[in-house]
């Protein structure tokens, strides 16, 4: 029997996975919460120990007997952290996140030394954003130069994972696009950008070698296997960022389908064949885990916004529910741009979150909620707009991540985007992405076709657009627009030229 263990390190939570590929099912499923360091100038941070305890507080959670028959392991991890060891293999510093916006300079210093933005896209495929690696890079060298000296390798989070389960320091092309040091076309380090981070040291010297394949990268150290209760020696497979692991738990492995991702963050992204590089840097140019590419949209607010909402008035998931389908479509004229930590999509590092449209008739909790819900999907939607201008499109939109578990969120998604929306019967996406990856490790076989063989659309979740509302939302997301633009023009930086 082939049961594999995905394993999602997130910026809430870690979560595990038991599938067993004989019955297809999921036999477990457990999660265990992290914590952050934020403050107002930035800062997004998590100790790279916690997600350690966080796996190991999680498979405590699963029957000893389950874990037992585990054949090989997969990791899924947030993008784009950065998590410098020294030569034992110790953290240097805490681990700057994909959120953490506090080095908007160095990310302007690299711009302008590589020559701005379109000579970064020419050399690199990608414009250099705060919540990249390279900036992050950039940092750890000048704010702490002692410690920059012992640095012995640079990894990424699904990175050390791997290394904390094998003792081998690897990256894979789908999670190493993101770090802004990478030529995604040629899937290769950058050396220009590099020596631009240390002119006096080959950066290449402290990064693994760029992966591509899907065999595994080492085997389960016995004692890490004592600890988390699995047989030792059993395969681990490249892993991936949590984008490229979740495309292959929603079947985005081909051309023709859309994965939207509604988790902390918000994601759009297609499987391409062949590279997709916007010449305005809208579009992520990532590469794929599975060979190709896989051209996203990154927003930063997506249930991080609508949980800080949820937050303010005290509502449990099912009040949020209930709030959500008491408010009309368009929240009775109430628009939110939910900028709350800042913005990717688009480049507003210092943004703000704002709110338009409110009067002594409509300022109420349930339009309040469901405004923020529908900024976030309009900020999704402007990410399909973009790649159906690059010619990736689809019939269905996949949704995964935690709204996703929403009724009345699907439904906007479907009026807002005026697509059918499906979601599978599994909604962890990543980590099952990372467990059926592991599968195809484990035994050679095309992930293609083990994406195919192992994932089920769930019935009762499809959702089609209702004509009204979707005309509606047609007028209304040209609102939204101008909201947007008053919030850029308040809150924009000047980037060199």
């Amino acid at each position: 029997m082939s049961t594999a263990l995905g394993i999602d390190i997130g910026t809430q939570s870690v979560k595990v996975l038991v599938y067993c590929a004989d019955t297809k099912q999921c036999k477990a499923l457990a999660t265990a919460p992290l914590a952050l360091h934020q403050n107002h100038h930035g800062v997004a941070e998590q100790q790279a120990q916690w997600w350690i305890d966080g796996l190991q507080a999680a498979l405590q959670q699963i029957e000893p007997s389950v874990l037992a028959n585990v054949s090989a392991i997969g990791v899924s991890g947030q993008q784009h952290g950065f998590v410098p060891i020294d030569a034992n293999g110790q953290p240097l510093v805490p681990v700057k996140l994909w959120c953490d916006t506090s080095t908007t300079a160095e990310c302007d210093y690299l711009t302008a030394q590589m020559g701005g933005d379109d000579a970064c896209i020419a050399a690199l495929g990608n414009p250099i954003l705060p919540g990249y690696t390279a900036s992050k890079l950039l940092w750890f060298r000048n704010a702490h130069a002692d410690l920059y000296a012992q640095m012995d390798c640079i990894l990424l989070p699904h990175d050390y994972v791997n290394f904390y389960l094998t003792g081998e320091k690897t990256m894979e092309a789908g999670d190493a696009s993101g770090t802004g040091f990478m030529d995604v076309r040629a899937r290769q380090w950058s050396q220009q950008m590099l020596g631009i981070v240390d002119p006096n040291t080959d950066l290449r010297d402290r990064l693994p070698r760029i992966g591509t394949s899907m065999a595994p990268i080492g085997k389960l150290l016995p004692s890490v296997a004592s600890e988390l209760g699995l047989p030792p020696g059993i395969p681990v497979a490249p892993g991936g960022g949590d984008n490229m692991m979740g495309a292959i738990g929603t079947g985005n492995v081909k051309p023709g389908v859309v994965t939207m991702s509604l988790g902390t963050s918000g994601t759009i992204c297609s499987y391409a064949d062949a590279s997709v590089t916007d010449p305005n840097g809208d579009i992520a140019a990532f590469c794929s885990s599975t060979g190709g590419w896989l051209p996203l949209i990154c927003t930063m607010n997506c249930t991080a916004g609508t949980q800080l909402m949820q937050d303010l008035f005290a509502t449990t998931i099912s009040q949020f529910e209930a709030n959500l389908q008491i408010s009309a479509h368009g929240a009775q004229g109430v628009i939110a741009v939910p900028f709350f930590n800042g913005e990717r999509t688009p480049n507003l590092p210092s943004g703000k979150a704002c709110l338009f449209g409110l009067d002594g008739q409509n300022m109420r909790q349930e339009n309040i909620l469901r405004a923020t819900v529908e900024g976030v999907t309009f900020g999704l939607r402007a990410g399909l707009e973009l790649l159906a201008k690059q010619g990736l499109t689809a019939q269905d939109i996949v949704l995964t991540g935690g709204g996703a578990n929403s009724p009345a969120w699907r439904q906007i998604v479907a009026d807002i985007c005026n697509a059918p929306v499906q979601v599978f019967t599994n909604p962890e996406a990543a980590a099952l992405g990372a467990a059926l990856q592991a599968l195809a490790s484990l035994t050679g076989a095309d992930i293609e076709k083990v994406a195919v063989e192992h994932l089920a659309t769930a019935a009762h979740a499809y959702c089609l657009p209702q004509r009204d509302a979707a005309d509606f939302y047609r007028e209304h997301y040209q609102s939204y627009r101008q909201a947007t633009a008053h919030v850029q023009a308040l809150y924009r930086e000047r980037r060199p030229a």
